[in-house]
């Protein structure tokens, strides 16, 4: 049963939320900061993608708060936190891996910070669950950025101790990382349990693929690595695609509603009609390249629409069984499509 929330603790959450919003503003000071003082260009390729999603997710912050409809000041203490790790961050006292290294704390709180509200919203009733349902996408990307931070904590503590550039292949370990963190391995089949996973996380998972292979394509350094990861990326989305247009779709449409239903039909359609011209280019071709981008930008477009406002109406209207058993549905659509492919 929902609980029903007084003002003060409706005045809490929105505390929180500002809360929230002032530690996403020092992250995109710290980003900003160290690509200033960074020089290798591995790193600053990084920090350069996670200042942008951190960034877009400071706007999606912003809409939460805006849609929620209580404007709260942070609270004392954690602005005066916040002003002195800002303080310490941009003396000389620390190094750029010690820098590095409290800005992955600051991740941390951010990530636990989410999932908090995320939990008060399920609990003070559907009008708060609506209005913050945008924060999903915020979290799921915090949690990627820490698998990135702990890379990145690796390759500068290295550099620094020794004074010789790391091992490359610490950057193979980052993404197979962030493979584990969202069971996105090899292929597209997901790496979940059979019985128990939901439709929701699965969906994530594949998102979560895509987006760093995109990553990948974009960071190649020679057209052939680029070309392989283009064709995984070309074969996981139009499975990822077409398990979706056949089982979850069709389910969702009756409490999604058919323009937000055919909207996303639109927007698949699109993404494959420009994935098919790529397939006929040459990676280093500047045609590909400006696919690629537009690639990005549909696939973040489409992403955060379905983990926004999609996975709210999942979790208003299906049970967990119900989620679970789509789950199932849909990993058996891709494993299909998988062998026909």
């Amino acid at each position: 049963m929902v609980a029903s929330l007084t003002s003060d603790k409706r005045a809490a959450i929105a505390e929180k939320l500002a809360d929230i919003r002032a530690v996403q503003n020092l992250l995109i000071a710290n980003e900003r900061q160290f690509l200033q003082e960074c020089r290798d260009a591995k790193m600053r390729d990084r920090l350069e993608e996670m200042l942008e999603d951190d960034q877009k997710n400071l706007d999606i912050i912003e809409t939460a708060i805006t849609q929620y409809g209580i404007q709260e000041s942070p609270k004392p203490e954690i602005r005066q936190v916040l002003d002195q790790t800002q303080q310490i961050m941009q003396g000389s006292g620390l190094t750029l891996y010690e820098k590095v290294a409290q800005h992955e704390l600051l991740k941390h709180g951010q990530v636990v910070s989410g999932l908090v509200v995320h939990k008060a919203a399920q609990i003070a009733g559907s009008d708060v669950e609506a209005a913050l349902a945008p924060l999903n996408t915020v979290n799921f990307e915090n949690r990627a950025h820490q698998e990135q931070l702990k890379g990145m904590l690796e390759y500068l503590g290295t550099q620094e101790l020794t004074g010789e550039t790391p091992d490359q292949g610490i950057w193979g370990r980052v993404r197979d990382a962030m493979a584990a963190m969202t069971g996105a391995v090899g292929s597209a089949t997901t790496q979940a349990s059979d019985d128990s996973t939901d439709i929701m996380s699965l969906i994530f998972m594949d998102h979560q693929k895509a987006k760093t292979l995109i990553r990948e394509i974009r960071k190649a350094d020679n057209p052939q690595e680029a070309r392989e990861f283009f064709g995984q990326l070309f074969k996981d989305l139009l499975v990822h695609s077409k398990a979706e247009e056949e089982v979850v779709y069709p389910a969702v449409r009756p409490f999604y509603g058919e323009e937000d239903t055919q909207e996303l039909y639109t927007e698949q359609a699109e993404l494959e009609r420009v994935l098919k011209e790529m397939r006929s280019l040459s990676p280093d071709n500047e045609t590909f390249r400006s696919h690629l981008h537009q690639v990005k930008q549909m696939v973040g477009d489409h992403t955060r629409q379905e983990e926004s406002t999609m996975f709210a109406a999942m979790r208003k209207n299906l049970s967990d069984k119900q989620r679970e058993d789509l789950a199932q549905r849909f990993k058996e659509a891709k494993k299909q499509l998988q062998t026909q492919m």
